[in-house]
């Protein structure tokens, strides 16, 4: 297939127009809609020219522009704006008009045409309004205090707390109860939106096969419990929301560290939220220490750039969903914070006096370091930085901060939902549309430890999320949101990738987070053989000198290349591990073994060199541990552990790995005397690092776990540089031509087509059959089956087998989680 051709399955006129349609009209309309900065732009000029007769109190012609909804509505002589539609509407021809009668303004100086073109852009845009801003008085300020609502009564036995409190809305506004979705639907849904993957056909076969009444129930606990398909699936939101990344700007000049491991590990184990925050305001160890820290840019910046400002902005916004960035230059006229309140809360972070500037010019003014809400307590500005970010984390998790919980209930509710309690999820100085299930959730999270995981559960087994999507227009929220359902979303370019990979079998062998993946085993203890021995330079190692340094290799002989191997090591007393002359590791804690992905091996000799350190004040036990893996279905494929084979030096190698001499003097290491002394407190973790490198490197590399490409960028993967909550929902005109063309996604598809044309379907109604239960869970209707297989043909050759993968791909029934 050429890339600018249709595929040839795309025959029947309706089906071409269909994808025309969305690859080509779609983007292009929305391509018209350009950033406008409302606040700075949009705000002063409606101000200026419109607020003596039609804001606060003033409404002449029954015109308000107090609010989007007001300006949307328009008065006496009809609607004033159309979003999306400059050439409709009063409000530009009255600007514009030479009529003295019925021009406006109707006295003083007329909009300049930039002022013009301004606001023709922004009501070709959309009409962007800052959530929660209104021209007339503030009237909604969001409790601190945590609240415990009361529930409705229960209706027609449905239990979950937020049925009973969506249900009793319903009742209210006299609107019937939701219809539910299908077992298929429901089934796809939940998978995406808990673990980021396709159910499989067997997996959705079982799944449809089960006639007990509580399997959906069942279904979301069991995805809840794949640790590590569901901390690899939501580490996309974490890192956008804490901007880590694994590349970009301020890595290489080192003004950037990443949180990787740490937030991996959090996830994985599922760390309480109070205590994962906790961490990050006020970082334990340097591995979470990287995002209150920010990024230090190169050279001169402004004073609302500087790593303080950044820390304010950042705690606002990913932990409270407060907008402090216009605060951090003026005060805010958007909501109630100052520009004081920002630089206090930058003067937690600030190891120097930190002078607030009032839009980049200093102001005389040394900030003093203050908490947002001194009602809960107050930082110690005397005090030193780590005790100050200390007191930030206990007052930003304290039990009585209901607007932290709310945040992040709020934030889920979004993702699983597809609209927020508040919404934007930014927004939080605005007004929920349900209040009662707002706080009901917040308290529910303390309740369960703060465990997010319960929250996601309880959202998933309502009747609310198993009902179906809302059907949603344009001109949906014109007049406000109206809870109706779930709303359709857009997979993210990692979920897409992710799915790709999945029914292609086309995922790449090895990734670039600097993470462990997988959790051990239940039990691995005691099914896991370790087949390594502690070894020295001598048997009787017990007693080796302090200081002692000596080096140890072992060459592995491999008959193929080899993704997937990892090393489980550890050295009493320390150790630096290098691989084909690449440092990889280093350690100093011999109770503490460590689990390292190896990188590619290559075919043929493989050198191993382990660095040993024994270090203390005096003669003390010395050995090295280590035992290489490359993991099958069945077992181990290959294993190579420490043991008699191997030889040691005195000579030692330069930081990278290289001797200035080949030494000479290499000899058989020694399998250690008393190999008790540190087995009988390693094995079982021993047992279970291993146990976590088998079952980390047997599945699926996640997108999430790679740098950015060109794909995922089109689909909307943020660089990270700012803290991103959410992704764009448009169809972008890069997107649709990636799509379509992108060198990327072809490769993708061909060696896709190659995977599956070895599988050997037994005809083309088989093939598309299997194809649509993984990608959209269910069958295929008897167009689609025919249409598809004749495409296909009897011999099925592969550049057919990849028009149909695209042409699935492509549906948005495969790219929306519905």
């Amino acid at each position: 297939m050429k890339c600018f051709e249709f595929p040839r399955l795309f025959a029947p006129a309706t089906m071409i127009s269909r994808l025309t349609l969305l690859l080509v009209l779609v983007p292009l309309a929305a391509a018209g809609a350009e950033d406008i900065d409302f606040a700075h732009q949009i705000v002063p000029l409606l101000k200026q020219q419109c607020g003596k007769c039609h804001t606060g109190n003033q409404k002449e012609g029954g015109f308000s522009l107090n609010s989007r909804e007001s300006l949307l509505k328009g008065g006496e002589s009809g609607i004033a704006i159309v979003a999306g539609k400059p050439d409709q509407g009063e409000l530009l021809t009255r600007v514009t008009t030479d009529d003295e009668f019925t021009r406006m303004p109707p006295e003083g100086k007329r909009l300049s045409a930039d002022e013009v073109q301004l606001l023709k852009r922004w009501i070709a845009s959309g009409v962007s309004w800052e959530p929660g801003f209104t021209f007339g008085d503030p009237i909604y300020e969001p409790p601190l205090k945590p609240r415990r609502p009361e529930l409705p009564p229960v209706v027609d036995g449905r239990t979950n707390p937020i049925d009973r409190i969506l249900d009793a809305q319903m009742k209210e506004q006299n609107q019937p109860l939701l219809p539910p979705l299908s077992d298929e639907t429901f089934l796809r849904r939940a998978y995406l939106d808990l673990i980021g993957l396709l159910p499989t056909p067997e997996e959705r076969a079982k799944f449809l096969a089960d006639k007990s009444p509580d399997k959906r129930a069942r279904l979301v606990r069991s995805l809840l419990d794949r640790d590590t398909e569901y901390a690899e699936h939501w580490l996309t939101f974490w890192n956008d929301l804490l901007r880590n990344d694994y590349a970009g700007t301020g890595f290489i000049t080192g003004g950037r560290k990443q949180i990787s491991k740490w937030l991996y590990d959090a996830l994985v184990t599922n760390k309480p939220y109070d205590q994962f925050v906790q961490e990050l305001i006020s970082p334990p160890t340097p591995e979470s220490a990287g995002f209150a820290a920010g990024i230090k840019w190169r050279g001169e910046v402004s004073a609302g750039q500087t790593v303080e400002i950044q820390f304010a902005q950042n705690m606002g916004q990913s932990f409270l969903g407060i907008n402090l960035k216009c605060a951090s230059c003026h005060d805010s006229f958007i909501d109630r914070w100052k520009l004081k309140d920002s630089y206090g809360l930058a003067a937690v972070y600030a190891e120097r006096s930190l002078e607030l500037h009032r839009c980049d010019k200093p102001t005389g003014e040394t900030a003093e370091a203050a908490w947002l809400f001194p009602e809960l307590g107050q930082i110690d500005p005397a005090a030193s930085q780590s005790e100050r970010l200390k007191q930030l984390a206990m007052l930003m998790t304290h039990r009585e901060n209901g607007r932290f919980t709310r945040t992040i209930v709020n934030r889920l509710w979004h993702r699983m939902m597809g609209h927020g309690i508040v919404h934007p999820t930014d927004a939080m100085q605005t007004p929920p549309w349900n209040a009662d299930l707002l706080d009901f959730l917040a308290e529910h999270l303390v309740d369960n430890g703060y465990d997010l995981k319960k929250t996601l559960e309880l959202i998933a087994t309502s009747e609310a999320y198993q009902s179906r999507a809302e059907r949603v227009t344009e001109a949906t929220d014109d007049d406000g949101y109206q809870y109706a359902g779930p709303r359709s979303k857009r997979m993210t370019a990692e979920q897409f990738v992710d799915c790709v990979w999945q029914v292609t079998s086309t995922a790449p062998g090895k990734f670039d987070a600097p993470v462990t993946r997988g959790k051990p085993l239940p039990g691995a203890a005691n099914s896991i053989d370790v087949h390594a021995k502690w070894i020295w330079n001598r048997s009787d190692a017990g007693n080796a000198p302090s200081g002692e340094k000596i080096t140890f290799r072992k060459t592995w002989e491999l008959d193929e290349p080899t993704d997937g191997a990892f090393v489980v090591i550890t050295c009493d007393n320390g150790y630096t591990l290098y691989v084909n002359g690449r440092k990889l590791k280093s350690g100093d804690n011999w109770m503490q073994a460590d689990l390292v992905a190896l990188p590619t091996l290559k075919k043929g000799a493989n050198e191993l060199l382990v660095v040993a350190d024994n270090g203390g004040s005096g003669p003390n036990p010395a050995g090295l541990f280590l035992e290489a893996r490359i993991p099958g279905k069945d077992g181990p494929k290959a294993w190579l552990a420490s043991d008699e084979t191997w030889e040691w030096s005195k000579s030692l190698p330069n930081k990278s790995g290289k001797f200035a001499k080949p030494p000479k003097d290499w000899q058989p290491a020694a399998i250690v005397d008393n190999q008790e002394v540190w087995m009988s407190r390693l094995r079982p973790e021993l047992a279970q690092r291993l146990s976590q490198g088998t079952v980390g490197s047997q599945m699926m590399v996640r997108a999430a776990l790679l740098k950015s490409d060109f794909l995922m960028r089109s689909l909307g993967r943020p660089n990270r540089d700012q803290v991103v909550t959410v992704r764009p929902l448009e169809l972008t005109t890069l997107e649709a031509i990636d799509l379509s063309n992108g060198e990327t996604l072809a490769n993708l598809l061909h060696r896709g087509a190659v995977q599956l044309k070895q599988r050997s379907f037994e005809s083309p109604e088989a093939l598309v059959t299997w194809l649509y239960e993984f990608t959209l869970s269910r069958d295929p209707s008897n167009d689609e089956l025919k249409t598809l297989s004749d495409s296909l043909g009897e011999e099925m050759p592969v550049e057919s087998i990849e028009d149909v993968l695209w042409a699935v791909f492509m549906l948005p029934e495969f790219q929306l989680v519905h």
